[in-house]
């Protein structure tokens, strides 16, 4: 007979309950037919990876610098492998989410400042999410940048409005999105005709350049920062618990399985994605002579001359009008997750949504209105600061949790695996903090 294996003992509702184990699974004794219902949250979580805010200092790196910080892209994306899945392996075992374990083991005084530090992350990400859907609206239709802000405020929270009809419409159009950016960069690739063998051999193998460049460093640090987004581990904890999987040692053993596999893959779509764009960056401009390209409407402004294709710059603004809006989506979720899990507030969704967007949209407008386009870019910058400096507070925690046999039960982490998850820990922290160094310089 199974047996139940609840370590921590739930003493509130569920993470996010109006989804907690709402989308049914297959029982048939086929594996992957199986995977295939618990294909969806890895996905939510990915275009983190392949946000606005990865953009700008992948195409700096790029332009720059040309294939090879590459190796960078791939280091980063093994790293958030094994975060997430320390984050998923959580949630599945424990039922509570990253931020309800803070709150139970931490307290209300702890738990009320790593809140505030994750609203203010969540909003700093929602900010480049923002100002790059409202950049792709402006080069797509010519809106001024204002107005694309106000338009990119209002239309998550109709899309979010999907939920009514399941969480799994809301994973549907996320995936549809994100397709989308898939199909925009493989022909972008095909245009820019990149040099595929010095590409690939970049991308596996790092250039001792890396850390002997200050400058290459600098950017190569930046890549890193914001790779690793730290909402995406509460909301990993949490939305992975949707699934109606049997609450059994099995049932869960077999759920952190599936949902590994399922992050691992939408992970290695994020890789290309981030890859793709270094590499056009580099075919494109790094190949040309265009080294400081680093914004994106210069890179938009550029892109379709450089590569004798008339519809090439507009690809690019469809691809991050997508990534902004799926990121958008995600951002706010989080934002309800550590609302419920660190302080127990519970509000009506519209109107916790309304909040979570306005925390990021209200500075946004005020700096557009009073700067424009300059005042976007130091925005996007200051953003990752912001993330780069509240990364820790989530890693860390979650790294103890899931080391804690009297937290994790059965499902610990081993020897091996929690001196890896350390490591990653340990140098997070150092290249971010470094990071910081190398700004305030």
């Amino acid at each position: 007979m199974a047996t139940e294996s609840t370590p921590v003992t739930a003493t509130s509702e569920p993470s996010l309950p109006e989804v907690h184990a709402s989308v049914r699974l297959s029982r048939s004794r086929l594996p992957w037919r199986r995977l295939l219902g618990f294909l969806g949250p890895g996905f939510l979580i990915s275009v983190g990876y392949m946000d606005p805010g990865n953009w700008a200092t992948d195409i700096a790196g790029g332009s720059q610098f040309g294939y090879t910080l590459l190796s960078v892209i791939m280091i980063s994306n093994l790293m958030a492998i094994l975060l997430q899945s320390l984050s998923l392996k959580l949630g599945v075992a424990t039922e509570r989410d990253l931020a309800q374990l803070c709150r139970e083991r931490y307290g209300l005084s702890v738990s009320f400042a790593l809140w505030i530090g994750a609203e203010i992350a969540i909003a700093a990400c929602d900010l480049a999410e923002v100002i790059g859907s409202a950049i792709a609206l402006n080069l797509l239709f010519h809106i001024p940048l204002f107005y694309g802000v106000l338009i990119t405020g209002l239309d998550v929270l109709l899309i979010l409005l999907l939920q009514r009809w399941g969480f799994r419409w809301i994973e549907a159009l996320v995936m549809a999105l994100i397709a989308t950016i898939i199909v925009m960069f493989a022909v972008q690739l095909f245009f820019s005709r990149p040099e595929y063998g010095p590409a690939l051999f970049n991308l596996f193998v790092p250039s001792a350049q890396i850390v002997t460049n200050p400058t290459m460093l600098y950017i190569a640090i930046g890549m890193l920062g914001a790779t690793v987004m730290p909402h995406n581990l509460y909301l990993h904890s949490s939305i992975v618990q949707s699934r109606k999987y049997q609450r059994t040692s099995a049932g869960k053993r077999e759920a952190i399985f599936m949902s590994n596999i399922d992050s691992a893959l939408a992970l290695t779509v994020a890789l290309f994605v981030n890859a793709a764009i270094v590499v056009v960056a580099a075919a494109v401009f790094h190949r040309s002579g265009h080294f400081e390209i680093a914004a994106i409407e210069d890179a938009y402004k550029l892109l379709s001359p450089l590569v004798g294709a008339a519809g090439a710059s507009t690809l690019f603004a469809i691809a991050l009008l997508a990534s902004g809006q799926n990121s958008s989506i995600t951002g706010t979720l989080a934002g309800q997750v550590v609302m419920e899990g660190f302080v127990h507030i519970r509000l009506q969704p519209w109107l916790r949504r309304m909040i979570t967007r306005s925390i990021a949209i209200i500075p946004t407008i005020i700096v557009v209105w009073f700067t424009g386009e300059r005042g976007t870019e130091k925005l996007l910058l200051l953003s990752q600061v912001i993330l780069s400096l509240q990364l820790s507070f989530a890693v860390v925690p979650l790294v103890i949790f899931t080391g804690s046999r009297k937290v994790m039960g059965e499902f610990v982490n081993g020897r091996a695996l929690q001196a890896l998850a350390w490591f990653v820990a340990v140098l997070i922290a150092g290249l971010n903090a470094w990071f910081l160094v190398l700004m305030m310089k």
